[in-house]
């Protein structure tokens, strides 16, 4: 950090009233933001440094509002700086989700919360008036998205460019497929609904004890993606038992869905999520210089390899067989000079 924003960090947060508070540096995660935790008098607070050149913290704000409004648990606004990316914000806590189940809490208890707060919010979110505000998750940003996989990490296992043509085909299945992972209502769509990002709050009872973060990319989309989001992490492996309950929870909760329709949904999303994924992990290490992620590649493609087994996938199955067959589903094995 430079001096200067040094320097507006603490005339910042002598203007929100917490002059002279003790600054502890927090996790940082695959953004351009910093976190830090603020504690003065007994009192805590969490800051997001968002430097206003990479990252705008408006979203940040406006999704926040929203969930609260709807009585989900998104951290209180304490003070904010947009045009400076700086935010002082209610702190939640440190019982994340992925915590709490690494030190031995019921994976039961944690993720039927997790689906009780998705189910509050799909049926709370206003998806007219959020319209106003919040962008829609269309087929082209989902195709874009799943091009990660044949301009990062494909390239990166087979040490040359992708040619066009195999990368047009792919894109031409991702722009059929798509339209078939529609048949379920859209949803405030928060887009990295896992338990990294959720917090058990202490003292809050329903789904208010199931903390909010890292929602500022949130859009209006599919209802299946924040639920295959949480079941089929990149990070975590879920058991198979344990994801065919909460789905059952999720949909006994929700009896208007029409089950085989949420099911195409979530296969396809959940292939398009996992392809995006590898592409992202991959461009972490050879843009950004990040190669923790690279050790989830295995789960990624078991994954990925379970969700092409719905019918509905045949054809991307068949590319994946043709082009990432089982020798080249690795982790990147070093640094491309693209």
């Amino acid at each position: 950090m430079t001096a200067g924003r040094n320097r507006q960090i603490e005339e910042f947060l002598y203007a929100a009233g917490w002059a002279g508070a003790k600054r502890v540096d927090l996790a940082q995660d695959a953004s351009f933001r910093r976190y830090e935790r603020i504690l003065l008098g007994g009192k805590s607070a969490v800051l997001m440094d968002a430097p206003p050149d990479k990252e705008d913290v408006t979203p940040f704000l406006r999704i926040a509002r929203a969930l609260s409004e709807m009585g989900l648990s998104a951290p209180r606004i304490i003070g904010e700086d947009a045009a400076k990316g700086l935010l002082l914000l209610e702190d939640l806590g440190d019982e994340t989700f992925t915590r709490l189940l690494d030190g031995g809490a019921p994976p039961m208890e944690l993720y039927s919360l997790a689906a009780d707060a998705l189910v509050a919010l799909h049926s709370k979110a206003d998806v007219k008036n959020l319209g106003n505000s919040v962008p829609l998750y269309e087929d082209p940003l989902f195709v874009k998205e799943a091009l990660l996989l044949t301009e990062w990490y494909l390239p990166a296992v087979t040490g040359s460019p992708t040619d066009r043509e195999i990368s047009h085909g792919y894109q031409k299945i991702w722009e059929d497929l798509l339209p078939k992972a529609r048949g379920v209502p859209n949803t405030l769509v928060l887009r990295d609904y896992h338990v990294d990002n959720l917090v058990r709050i202490a003292g809050r009872s329903g789904v208010g004890a199931c903390g909010l973060l890292d929602f500022q990319d949130a859009v209006l989309g599919p209802l299946s993606y924040d639920f295959i989001s949480l079941v089929e992490d990149a990070r975590r492996d879920v058991a198979a038992t344990l994801a065919a309950d909460i789905r059952k929870r999720y949909l006994n909760a929700n009896p208007a869905i029409d089950p085989e329709a949420f099911d195409r949904s979530c296969a396809i999303l959940g292939a398009q999520r996992h392809c995006k994924v590898l592409g992202i992990f991959t461009r972490l290490r050879d843009r950004d210089g990040k190669d923790r992620y690279l050790h989830h590649v295995p789960r990624l493609w078991r994954l990925l390899e379970r969700s092409v087994e719905h019918p509905a996938l045949e054809s991307l199955k068949d590319w994946l067989e043709e082009y990432l067959p089982l020798d080249l589903r690795i982790v990147p094995p070093g640094r491309l000079g693209l």
